[in-house]
């Protein structure tokens, strides 16, 4: 068990320059070890943040930080690295976590030359399919991994034959204060033009090539079978991003154009206010390693329709708290969003907002999030 005495060095990409899903796990990481742990030296070390970019911490005990944001980005790993390295020899941490796999090859180097044991945290993606030995071999070295879901969880096992006794999960967690249920936002509706009874679907996320696995071609593929039933339908999809151009050539070619909207970037802070003027948020993924936006709508009391062969499957509890479905069949799609928005969907759950905005807290909110990880480090063997 970790004492007060114990060092900690935390590795992460960024907390300030960006707001990806990776960022926004590691930004609660380090809310829950600063609320969790006992009176420790925890040094942050973030690759991409400048130390001129970051706020002052609020609590004393966070007074170690140290930043590469000012290398030059083609230096940046290698300087990086480097430093993590020299920090780690010098001030021989009980342990190492990274927020990204990535980092383990430094973390391996660290352990063989300090005997420093480390965790990494896997998100998705970036997990599955690992061709690079020396990575490879260096996630073998880990003393523990966290994974955010059990898809996730199982996939390393399977694709990299870890030790299953290694990888525990940490689910994805979200900040439910800034998430809450509110009536359809009519600002929204007269911006978009549409009526308070029209059943608009959902869908957030980035529009790039590499994220169509997110689904949103199998919702507007979906959508014609769907008007068959619901003529005023209206599906909107907020993001922005580099597959945009044939997004909307796609949409020409269904002729939606007519009940479609890209909505584009959207600021984090009106976030709540498109989940709340949808009436289903569909995602119909197929290699998603969590899905925090699943959460975020489902606690604005919405309806969540996933995937049903990637982490959708734990963020909605196997099918309690939402819909799962093959993300590439078009008709159980269609069929499943209609049944939802007709209010024939068989888990009456998606139609109790307050008990379901309960139960995604209950299950995933930032307290259990808390408490999942200070048991995981306070039982953690101490270097």
């Amino acid at each position: 068990m970790l004492h007060v005495n114990t060092r900690l060095h935390l590795w992460i990409p960024e907390l300030f320059t960006s707001k990806g899903g990776i960022q926004s796990y590691s930004a609660y990481f380090l809310a829950a070890l600063q609320r969790s742990i006992p009176p420790t030296q925890i040094e942050v070390f973030l690759k991409n943040d400048a130390i001129a970019n970051l706020p002052l911490p609020s609590n004393p005990q966070w007074h170690q930080w140290h930043c590469a944001g000012h290398y030059p980005p083609s230096l940046r790993t290698l300087l990086f690295s480097a430093q993590l390295l020299k920090y780690g020899i010098q001030s021989r941490p009980n342990l190492v976590i990274t927020t990204h796999l990535n980092f383990t090859l430094a973390a391996s180097v660290l352990k063989r030359l300090a005997n420093v044991p480390y965790w990494t945290v896997a998100h998705g993606i970036e997990a599955w399919d690992i061709n690079k030995p020396a990575l490879r071999t260096a996630l073998h070295h880990a003393d523990r991994i966290l994974a955010v879901s059990r898809y996730t969880g199982d996939r390393l096992i399977q694709e990299q034959g870890l030790d299953p006794k290694k990888v525990v999960v940490l689910p994805n967690t979200f900040d439910s204060d800034r998430f809450q249920i509110t009536e359809k936002p009519i600002h929204l509706l007269k911006k978009y033009q549409l009526q308070p009874d029209q059943p608009i679907i959902l869908t957030v996320c980035r529009l790039a090539p590499q994220e169509r696995y997110k689904g949103y071609d199998q919702v507007l593929a979906a959508l014609p079978l769907i008007r068959q039933a619901i003529p005023q339908v209206h599906y909107m999809i907020v993001g922005q991003g580099s597959d945009r151009p044939r997004i909307e050539q796609l949409i020409s070619d269904l002729n939606l154009q007519n009940c479609v909207t890209l909505a584009g970037f959207v600021p984090d802070q009106e976030l709540c206010d498109y989940y709340n003027f949808c009436d289903v948020f569909a995602m119909p993924s197929k290699r998603e390693g969590f899905g925090i936006v699943y959460l975020e709508a489902m606690a604005c009391g919405k309806p969540v329709l996933g995937g049903n062969q990637d982490g959708s499957i734990d963020a909605l509890c196997q099918g309690k708290l939402g819909a799962l479905v093959d993300p590439e069949d078009i008709s159980t799609i269609a069929t499943t969003i209609t049944q939802i928005l007709q209010k024939h969907y068989p888990n009456p759950l998606l139609y109790e907002p307050h008990l379901l905005r309960q139960q995604v807290i209950e299950t995933f909110g930032f307290k259990k999030f808390q408490a999942t990880l200070s048991d995981l480090v306070m039982s953690a063997e101490p270097n």
